[in-house]
């Protein structure tokens, strides 16, 4: 997480403003493709998963074959559609300066490679989920990161056009994270090695489901790209500059809690899988209430210090930076509680509907916007919009759940719900207090009072998250755990 906030530092700093509004305007062009891979992406580790549960070794490895194959033929279509349509709009209808004409499509193009690049890599990266071995991701972590770092002083060092160097050392970082997972899992699962062997009814089987979570993921990718592109036509690419800092800040944040949820999901599935169903549950709630309190307790010092982090972060800050990353973090928050129920409807496979209706809500989000920006609105409201549709979308999941899996919804607010709701209500109330009496009261240089403020404020929403958001066994294995570290 610190090197990703470190380097987009760097990076903003070398390319400027308008390059790094650029940089992330194409790659968000390419990344609306995404749609097509996420649906596959959750096709295979949900398959994958469900095999596991099921200790269907056979099956495991004919689900990993036919998985590859699909992602390949995929990486081919994406390619024709980026090589077409999406060639199209780069040079004829986003806006960019004139004179940066051949770096956009230089950068466009290795965006596709790299792209490209990572659908292949889904299947892999899908049976190390299943096979529940997240020490490995960490362990790529960090050779990632130092690579990353490596990327950045090659790009201060080089002295040739830098928007175009980045798209580059972006590629070569890609290629060799992918290459190291494809090697281990040749090495330590017998099921990754290919072979092809054509079932219809199975081909058909996966590609119904990848079909309903098609609709649903393009319109997730809609939702956050789509965003970029309407800020881009009615502001211009500085501003999305500002839109490509808000989005590396809510990667580093989805990054600390990713471990944690990704370690949870293979284990809801495969319990889900072997009629484990009040187990199952168990762990959707707790991997609710616990992915908004880890969120919570990272996002509360940035939003009360957002101004004074970036000047210290960046040393130049795009206007409407601030606002831009408080709202998104807000997103998240309530985003974080349907991480786990989100889980859940995939594991119990019956997603038509669902799709259907949360992948209309998201596109939907994208007309709303343009209507209140072509009414003079600033680009805040983009933001404020998809917080109300982040908690409408969250009612329509329980309401699912209650359909699909006869979710005890009385249950899910005591164990979940309320719990969060008390912690939330003192925090709010704590956050008032502070910014009413801080200055008041404090003195001393900026730095050190906005230390001890971050600081003050961590300890006090761990001491609430214990107190308010656990139970008695929670708060017991929390005690055992922290006294073997100790001993």
């Amino acid at each position: 997480m610190c090197v990703t906030l470190y380097t987009s530092r760097i990076i903003l700093d070398e390319l400027g403003t308008s390059d790094y509004g650029i940089y992330n305007l194409v790659a968000g062009v390419v990344a609306m493709l995404g749609f097509l891979n996420a649906s596959m992406t959750a096709a295979t580790q949900r398959y994958l998963s469900f095999d596991i549960g099921k200790s269907d070794i056979e099956r495991l490895k004919k689900t990993f074959s036919a998985v590859l194959s699909i992602h390949f033929f995929l990486a081919l279509f994406c390619l024709l559609i980026a090589e077409t349509i999406g060639l199209w709009y780069i040079n004829n209808k986003m806006v960019y300066p004139i004179d940066r004409t051949y770096a956009v499509n230089m950068v466009y193009q290795f965006s596709v490679i790299t792209f490209l690049m990572g659908i292949i890599q889904v299947p892999y990266n899908s049976l190390i989920i299943a096979r529940e071995k997240m020490n490995i991701f960490a362990y790529v972590s960090i050779i990632e990161a130092l690579f990353k770092l490596g990327a950045v002083y090659l790009l201060m060092t080089l002295n040739k056009d830098k928007l175009i160097v980045y798209s580059i050392l972006t590629f070569l970082v890609a290629f060799i994270v992918r290459v190291i997972y494809q090697i281990y899992c040749r090495r330590h699962f017998n099921e990754s090695k290919f072979r092809f062997e054509y079932d219809k009814k199975y081909y058909s089987e996966l590609l119904s489901y990848s079909g309903w979570s098609l609709f649903g993921n393009m319109a997730a990718v809609l939702r956050s790209q789509g965003s970029n592109v309407i800020l881009n036509l009615f502001f211009g690419t500085v501003i999305n500059a500002a839109y490509g800092i808000t989005l590396q800040v809510l990667s580093a944040v989805n990054m600390f809690v990713s471990n944690f949820q990704l370690a949870l999901n293979p284990q809801i599935i495969q319990n889900y899988a072997s009629n484990n169903r009040d187990r199952a549950i168990n762990l959707m709630m707790q991997g609710s209430k616990f992915s908004f309190f880890l969120i919570l307790m990272l996002i509360v010092p940035i939003i009360i210090n957002t101004e004074y982090v970036l000047h210290i972060w960046l040393k130049e800050v795009p206007e409407n930076t601030a606002e831009f990353i408080q709202l998104c973090l807000i997103g998240i928050l309530i985003d974080s509680i349907s991480g786990s129920l989100m889980t859940m409807i995939t594991a119990i496979g019956k997603i038509k509907l669902y799709q259907l209706i949360l992948g209309s809500m998201n596109i939907f989000i994208l007309p709303i916007s343009y209507m209140f920006l072509n009414a003079g609105y600033d680009g805040e409201i983009i933001f404020k919009i998809s917080i109300i549709f982040s908690i409408l979308s969250l009612i329509i999941r329980l309401m699912f759940l209650c359909f699909l899996l006869e979710l005890d919804l009385k249950l899910f607010f005591t164990t979940v719900l309320a719990r969060i709701f008390s912690v939330m209500s003192v925090v709010v109330a704590l956050l008032n207090l502070v910014n009413n009496t801080y200055y008041q009261v404090m003195e001393g240089d900026e730095v050190f009072k906005s230390l001890f403020k971050i600081s003050g404020v961590i300890i006090a929403v761990v001491i609430l998250v214990i107190v308010l958001g656990t139970n008695g066994r929670e708060r017991s294995f929390l005690r055992n755990k922290i006294q073997t570290i100790v001993s």
